[in-house]
């Protein structure tokens, strides 16, 4: 069995969407999620964590418990018939990673479970201003039998948006309520995120990159820094962040981040890291590899 997680880590994770919609809001017209009073873009922590559940299960074959099942007739099961699938909470626990990470609340009639997650994540928000698009287009099938020809589409999307994604793995949450969540899980997640952005290939989120992706892990447990993602800013060749289109337009700004990592330096145990290549940093007002940024740590690269 994998070790147990048994230190406090934080998550830093960077993505970018082009010509695409990364977190539609149901009661707006499935509009990008956007601050009104800045311009941001806004995903939720559920959009990032059924990111993970669709990956771990439909890539990795694991156990999910929040996952869209049917019975043989092709009605959508119930909690109460997903809870059904397992013999206890200590059984659910054991087979099901979601769990795990993310804890449940769950209350039908002659079961409830409520397990706060070791993994929580901050809603995710663009490091810039963004370029809400309308764009309508035509269809070549009728919407009804009678109708002579096709029907209008429209929909709203994003040209671009840089998002961070700002976690903590709480491993006091965990032992606290006897969730044995593993390194293993937490390695699974990672690449949850990573391959998960990637792979979401559908009309709305085709198009979305993951570009950093850093979890650091400390030696003492109760520890973290905080806010990671704040401390980073975007540096843009554009004179508006709303043209901004590309990887390729912007840089980003790590030096609030490295002096972070800097003054807590004799607490941080190691650094885990995948970085896209296209992606650039400054430091000190300087152009750096990443890697060279973070040389004084211990640092393992992400392998998948």
């Amino acid at each position: 069995m994998s070790e147990l997680v048994k230190t406090r880590s934080e998550v830093l994770f960077l993505y970018d969407v082009t010509d695409a919609n990364p977190n539609g809001d149901p009661i707006d017209e499935n509009k990008p999620r956007i601050d009104e009073e800045t311009g941001i873009n806004i995903v939720t922590d559920v959009r990032l964590k059924r990111t993970i559940r669709d990956y771990l299960h439909d890539y990795k074959k694991k156990d999910v418990f929040i996952i869209e099942t049917r019975d043989d007739n092709g009605n959508l099961r119930t909690k109460e018939d997903r809870l059904g699938d397992f013999k206890t909470p200590e059984d659910l626990l054991d087979k099901c990673i979601d769990i795990r990470l993310f804890g449940a609340t769950t209350a039908v009639e002659g079961k409830s479970m409520v397990l706060t997650g070791p993994v929580q994540f901050k809603y995710g928000r663009s490091l810039h201003k963004v370029d809400l698009t309308y764009v309508k287009g035509t269809t070549v099938m009728p919407s009804k039998a009678d109708r002579k020809q096709g029907t209008f589409t429209e929909r709203y999307i994003l040209p671009y948006s840089l998002i961070a994604f700002y976690g903590v793995v709480n491993e006091n949450a965990a032992a606290n309520q006897g969730i044995q969540l593993t390194e293993e899980d937490v390695l699974l997640m990672l690449e949850g995120i990573w391959n998960g952005t990637k792979n979401l290939m559908s009309c709305s989120k085709f198009g979305q990159v993951p570009r950093l992706l850093m979890q650091v892990i400390y030696k003492e447990g109760n520890f973290y820094i905080g806010e990671l993602d704040k401390r980073l800013a975007l540096i843009s060749s554009k004179n508006d962040d709303k043209e901004i289109r590309d990887i390729a337009d912007v840089k980003i700004d790590i030096t609030g981040l490295a002096k972070a990592l800097n003054d807590n330096k004799d607490k941080i145990e190691k650094i885990r890291l995948k970085v896209d290549g296209r992606i650039a940093f400054v430091k000190d007002g300087v152009d750096v590899m990443i890697d060279n940024a973070l040389k004084n740590y211990s640092v393992k690269d992400l392998n998948f």
